[in-house]
């Protein structure tokens, strides 16, 4: 399921002629600075889902209390609103941009885009699978993780260190 997913995104992505403008920018001044700030933000609470996961799985560092409703639904929401914020993102990477292959960076950017839709539909069905093995959520967690973490370092990081910390 997560390969289809990931494929059909690709597929999609390459196979679009890129419109080559934004669908909209909000309050931000363009299209990649809407990109930019949207991902960190995913970014920052993908770090709330880390914590919250590893407080509820009994690893977090120096915790000894046993995690409760509230550390539960913190990571629910947290993790629903970073793939929320995530969604605008692709649409307009695949409808204004496309499947890139410019560079090393842009195909490892654009690959790591589709995988991690592919490896959140992997986790969320994951969820309701009976029989999984113990470890088969955390490694899909992680998989998302390590997908958005790949996707901020080569399209936020990458734009940070070319044009500063612009605002809007």
């Amino acid at each position: 399921m997560a390969l289809a997913i990931a494929l059909a995104l690709g597929v999609y992505a390459k196979a679009h002629t890129p419109g080559g403008r934004p669908i909209f920018t909000l309050w931000f001044s363009g299209m990649l600075q809407l990109k930019v700030w949207f991902t960190t933000a995913a970014l920052a609470l993908l770090l709330v889902q880390l914590a919250t996961a590893l407080w509820m799985w009994g690893r977090l560092p120096g915790v000894r209390a046993t995690a409760g409703r509230s550390v539960a639904m913190t990571h629910r929401w947290s993790g629903a609103i970073a793939f929320t914020l995530t969604v605008p993102i692709a649409v307009h990477c695949m409808w204004a941009l496309g499947f890139g292959t410019q560079d090393a960076r842009v195909v490892a950017h654009s690959v790591a885009g589709c995988a991690f839709y592919g490896a959140y539909g992997a986790k969320m069905l994951g969820l309701r699978m009976r029989g999984l093995p113990s470890w088969g959520l955390p490694v899909m967690g992680g998989a998302v993780m390590a997908l958005l973490v790949t996707i901020w370092l080569t399209a936020a990081l990458w734009f940070f260190t070319r044009s500063g910390l612009p605002l809007t």
